[in-house]
């Protein structure tokens, strides 16, 4: 697997499929849930990312119904799409744990004075 940082909607929406197959607003509550809230996305830049996805081959359409004469698409994680999100987890972990090692090696300073 290629390198490839993904930007944080982009991992928030693969996030949100990563579960469970879900239609646009589903997705849109997921991304707001694991931000904690500071993620909002609007509907136009939720289906411009997922058009790109499907394009990527990164998400599928598990199905398409009318409800209430509009059409519902649900979107689901492909195998690729897994590959790539399982890759920026570990990438992010070990970001993380570089950060903690270097903040305990650092010697204290007194009273927060900067470096």
């Amino acid at each position: 697997m290629t390198e490839r940082q993904l930007r944080e909607p982009t991992r928030l929406v693969l996030t949100a499929l990563a579960d469970a197959p879900r239609h646009g607003y589903a997705i849109i509550q997921e991304v707001l849930a694991i931000s904690e809230g500071r993620t909002r996305l609007s509907t136009g830049t939720l289906y411009t990312a997922l058009d790109r996805l499907l394009q990527e081959g990164l998400v599928g359409i598990e199905s398409e119904e009318v409800v209430g004469g509009r059409m519902r698409r649900t979107f689901a994680l492909t195998p690729q799409g897994q590959d790539l999100l399982r890759e920026e987890a570990r990438r992010l972990r070990l970001a993380v744990a570089e950060a903690e090692r270097r903040l305990a090696a650092a010697r204290p300073r007194p009273n927060g004075a900067p470096a």
